[in-house]
C-alpha cells in the first residue's frame, strides 16, 4: 500500500495529430470570451478566468468541443480567451469566428514560443497564406502537463 494518492486530471490528455498542419474553414464558430490579466505576456489568473468560463458552461448544458481555448494576447498586461462552445451560454459573452484557421502543435517549454511563433510565419507562407490574427491554444494546465510529461501548444492563425 502507498501513501501516495495519483493527481486526477483536469485536462483531457491531447492528441496533437487532428492539430497539425491542418486548415479549418470555420463558420459562426461558437465561443464564450473573457480576459485575463497578464504581467509581460505572462498570465496571473488565468486558472481563476477558465474555472469562471467552465461554470457558466456547465450551468448552461453546454459542451466544450475539443476543449479547444484560444489566447489572444491583446498587449503585455491583457489576454483575452476564446473558449469553444456548442451553444450560447448565457450569462457570458458569447461570439463567433468565421474564417480560414491553419494550426500548427508544438510540444515543450512555453521558452520556445518564439521559435514556434517563427515556424509557424514559416509554414504559412509555405502554404501561400498569411497570417491575419494569431491565437494561442495551450492545451493543458501545468499540473496536467507535468502529469502528462509533455506540454503541447497549438498555434492558431486565421489566415488569407
Amino acid at each position: 500500500m502507498t501513501s501516495e494518492l495519483e493527481t486526477p486530471e483536469c485536462c483531457p490528455r491531447f492528441d496533437p495529430a487532428p492539430w497539425d498542419g491542418k486548415l479549418f474553414e470555420w463558420k459562426n464558430k461558437k465561443f464564450i470570451k473573457d480576459s485575463v490579466t497578464t504581467q509581460n505576456y505572462m498570465p496571473l489568473n488565468f486558472g481563476e478566468v477558465i474555472m469562471r468560463m467552465n461554470e457558466k458552461v456547465a450551468s448552461a448544458g453546454a459542451e466544450m468541443p475539443d476543449w479547444l481555448c484560444l489566447s489572444d494576447h491583446t498587449s503585455e498586461s491583457s489576454m483575452d480567451i476564446y473558449l469553444a462552445v456548442d451553444r450560447e451560454v448565457a450569462g457570458a459573452e458569447n461570439v463567433t469566428l468565421s474564417g480560414k484557421f491553419l494550426t500548427r502543435a508544438y510540444e515543450g517549454d512555453f521558452e520556445k514560443t518564439g521559435e514556434w511563433c517563427a515556424d509557424f510565419e514559416g509554414y504559412a507562407k509555405s502554404q501561400g497564406l498569411e497570417i491575419k490574427k494569431w491565437y494561442m491554444w495551450y492545451t493543458t494546465c501545468p499540473a496536467c502537463a507535468e502529469k502528462y510529461g509533455k506540454n503541447y501548444v497549438v498555434v492558431v492563425g486565421e489566415v488569407q
